[in-house]
């Protein structure tokens, strides 16, 4: 991990920083304290937000949501990226490729988002991430 290097928070980083019960939760925190050390430029997207909320809303409690979403102000220089219509066009590429099975639709818009924005490093558990080319934080 560089310093002050942009990092984009995926939503199973999200969840697993929410829940104790996650099986990532102990790494996530350990990323999350290190990231946070290097000065990371710290970025989700719109997309991700909705997704993180609403597997927590379903998954936990509505209190856990609503207290996940109050909380993303206080991340210090979080910047929640918007999806674009181009984002989305160009997500869809992604679903072409043979290497990317079971592929969401978030992910591959976070992806668009990721190179627009010039982010090279996600804070991620999923391996697709890695697959297209992005570098996982850790």
């Amino acid at each position: 991990m560089r310093q002050r290097e942009a990092v984009f928070i995926d939503t199973g980083a999200w969840i697993a920083l929410a829940l104790v019960r996650d099986p990532f939760h102990v790494r996530a925190r350990e990323l999350w304290e290190k990231l946070l050390g290097h000065g990371a430029r710290l970025s989700t997207a719109i997309p991700v937000v909705l997704e993180t909320f609403t597997f927590l809303d379903r998954n936990a409690t509505r209190d856990v949501a609503l207290a996940w979403k109050d909380s993303l102000p206080s991340v210090s220089g979080l910047k929640v990226l918007s999806c674009s219509l181009d984002d989305l066009r160009r997500s869809w590429d992604y679903f072409s490729r043979g290497d990317l099975h079971k592929l969401s639709a978030v992910d591959a818009t976070s992806f668009a988002i990721m190179k627009r924005a010039g982010i090279g490093c996600a804070f991620a558990f999923d391996h697709h991430f890695a697959s297209v080319g992005f570098r996982m934080a850790g």
